[in-house]
């Protein structure tokens, strides 16, 4: 007598099988999770840690991430650090603070270090206006060298943007632009509170292609209110036939207890389990046969993107903005909220806009916890982000960078593989582990296996489902 089969077109699995793949999980933009910062990791500790990269010297280039908090209007799914106003001149006292910040990371590190990488997130930098998206612009060419290839990028708000204010943000420097889109479906905006016409993004994607960005990324979100397959499947059409050069997807995280606005969504329209998975891989589906590489968790991109060629060559890395080209370069965080890596330490700044202010009025670094990783940390940094962006871990060259043996070392995390090998999730060879085609669709859940922090549910509770 078989097991009763749950399906997801091409993933078949059984009901247990299912219940077992659908837990909390990270989604492994770090190792380890910023749940496991610390408050004992504060200013002092970050300034050492600047310290001891400038007495380093040639520590490579740099990545730098700013954050800028406001919306005019919430999305109920979003659970991004973000302050909702239409008070437009919070935007220039906050660059003053953004000023400050600057200053202080600056002069512990040394002025004029080589940066590789910009990145404005937020909430959504397109709140602030075009004098001062170039002020801010102007004040990191002056505290950073920006390297002639650097990557410059800022996610977009659709609803904020023109023509005209494209060309801008290419005449500042950008070259990359990330557009949030969610979904096209006019059912699913309205219940997640973001409509905005699809002929306008259209529009908008067409003049940033014309004004030759050098990247474009449409961001999607499955596991929406009201969505089906049969919807999702018309955005994916659609989005694929526009041809922007990277397709970011992402599964809904419903976490309404950690984020007030999800509250006014109704659990019971979001999609089950199954339903989640068969959009997904009617998402891989039809952006691979409309000519995408499939680059892993969350990301598309065109076959000559440099995306798609890292992933090509295996030097796809991924840090706190998802899939990334860069090597694994240092990232400074600025801004509420933000997060940064150096050297073997990750360090967070404090989440409110008062804290943050407070922090520098005292002179201090705005840093409220962090992370020092031990050796053991780094080895399993690495084999996680191994499956997560090569979706291997060669024994061999982990044993040879960290003076271990995989075999012996993770002797229980390899008895913990085998029942995803049995659902066909990932092989296990004398010298490998290699996700399977299927075992793309749960990277999270391979790699879980060697998080060593997820053995308390009360920890995992904290992060979204795998599914």
């Amino acid at each position: 007598m078989t097991p009763e089969t749950t399906r997801a077109p091409g993933v078949d699995l059984t009901v247990e099988e299912w219940r077992r793949l659908d837990t909390p999980g990270p989604r492994y933009t770090s190792y380890p999770t910023a749940d496991r910062f610390v408050e004992a990791f504060g200013p002092g500790q970050y300034q050492q840690a600047l310290q001891q990269r400038r007495a380093m010297g040639g520590a490579g280039p740099l990545s730098v991430y700013v954050h800028i908090p406001f919306c005019e209007s919430v999305c109920y799914y979003c659970a991004c650090n973000k302050i909702v106003t239409k008070q437009h001149k919070r935007g220039a006292e906050y660059l003053q603070l953004l000023g400050q910040e600057m200053d202080l990371q600056v002069k512990a590190l040394g002025s004029r270090q080589a940066l590789a990488q910009l990145h404005l997130g937020g909430g959504s930098p397109t709140f602030l206006d075009d004098d001062e998206l170039a002020a801010l612009m102007a004040r990191l060419r002056d505290a950073f060298d920006f390297q002639p290839q650097a990557e410059i990028s800022i996610e977009v708000d659709p609803r904020t943007a023109n023509a005209q204010r494209l060309a801008a943000w290419r005449a500042m420097g950008f070259n990359r632009l990330s557009f949030g889109v969610q979904d096209i479906d006019p059912q699913v905006q309205q219940a997640v509170h973001r409509v905005q016409p699809w002929p306008m993004v259209c529009d908008l994607v067409g003049s940033a292609r014309d004004l030759g960005f050098q990247s474009i990324n449409v961001d999607l979100i499955y596991g929406l209110p009201q969505q089906t397959p049969e919807t999702f499947s018309h955005t994916v059409k659609q989005v694929g036939e526009l041809r922007p050069s990277r397709i970011a997807l992402y599964g809904y995280a419903h976490l309404p207890q950690r984020f007030k606005p999800q509250r006014r969504i109704h659990a019971a329209e979001l999609p089950d389990a199954p339903t989640r998975v068969q959009m997904l891989k009617q998402a891989v589906d039809g952006f691979t046969a409309l000519g995408y590489v499939y680059i892993g968790m969350d990301h598309f991109a065109l076959p000559d993107d440099s995306l798609a060629v890292a992933r090509r060559q295996g030097r796809l890395h991924r840090n706190f903005q998802g899939y990334s080209t860069q090597p694994d370069h240092d990232i400074l965080g600025l801004g509420v909220s933000a997060i940064g890596r150096v050297g073997a330490t990750y360090n967070q700044n404090a989440k409110t806009l008062q804290e943050y202010q407070d922090a520098l009025s005292a002179g201090a670094l705005p840093v409220v916890r962090g992370l020092r990783l031990t050796r053991e940390d780094v080895l399993r940094r690495a084999v996680i982000m191994s499956l997560m962006c090569q979706g291997r871990v060669d024994f061999e060259a982990i044993d040879a960078a960290h003076l271990v043996s995989m075999r012996s070392h993770f002797a229980t995390e390899f008895e913990r593989l085998k029942p995803l090998q049995a659902m066909g999730l990932v092989a296990l060879g004398d010298d490998h582990i290699q996700l399977t085609a299927k075992g793309w669709y749960f990277v999270r859940s391979v790699a879980m296996v060697f998080d060593q922090y997820l053995s308390a549910d009360q920890v995992r509770e904290q992060f979204s489902r795998v599914l």
